[in-house]
């Protein structure tokens, strides 16, 4: 890789291969997964001669005493019903198994013409949109616009790697949506959920 490239690889959603063969996602987890451990990740790569990640995590049981941070909160499990939309199958599954785990009914789409689709004929109700900004075929925004017409009240939760004004600039305005940064983390999604239901008084 050129130096240009490394200085942007651990961002999400940047990627070298055309358009609909990568997400950009995959370094951009990691990295976060490594943050998230204290860790450093590292690569060193010439072009032409390969590339060499190394992750750098602290010894366990080194010795050193630190203060025991408090308990995090329990958290609160859901009871509701969540509209997944990610065209990524990866991040569908995985944040899908997590909100199941953490109680919640899971309806799940692919695209926002997926999406509209499955919110037409849900047998039930729908308590939460949680949508990727950008997807092939219709934002994440134009969705949020259609559902929220026919199901006023309607809590939306963003999911993206772009910034809170990058997201703004996109013309995404309103007084219940919700934006979760990627890559996030089971309890990052589970509180972000919370407060969004919590807020709009949205309870199964």
């Amino acid at each position: 890789m050129t130096p240009e490239v490394q200085a942007r690889i651990f961002e999400p959603f940047f990627t070298t291969k055309p358009p609909g063969a990568g997400t950009g996602l995959g370094l951009a987890m990691c990295y976060g997964i490594v943050r998230q451990a204290d860790g450093l990740m590292l690569v060193e790569s010439e072009p032409g001669r390969g590339a060499r990640f190394s992750v750098l995590l602290p010894r366990e049981g080194s010795g050193v005493e630190e203060e025991i941070p408090p308990a995090a909160p329990p958290v609160v499990p859901g009871r509701e019903t969540v509209l997944l939309v990610e065209d990524d199958p990866t991040v569908r599954v995985v944040t899908g198994r997590i909100l199941r785990e953490l109680g919640y009914t899971v309806l799940e789409a692919a695209s926002g013409a997926e999406a509209r689709s499955v919110a037409a004929t849900a047998a039930g109700r729908i308590d939460l949109l949680l949508t990727d900004v950008v997807m092939p075929g219709g934002s994440g925004r134009e969705l949020a616009e259609a559902l929220t017409q026919t199901r006023p009240g309607l809590p939306v939760v963003f999911m993206s790697g772009y910034t809170a004004d990058v997201i703004l600039r996109m013309g995404i305005v309103h007084d219940k949506v919700t934006l979760l940064s990627k890559p996030f983390t089971a309890e990052a999604l589970a509180d972000t959920l919370r407060i969004a239901l919590d807020r709009t008084g949205q309870h199964g």
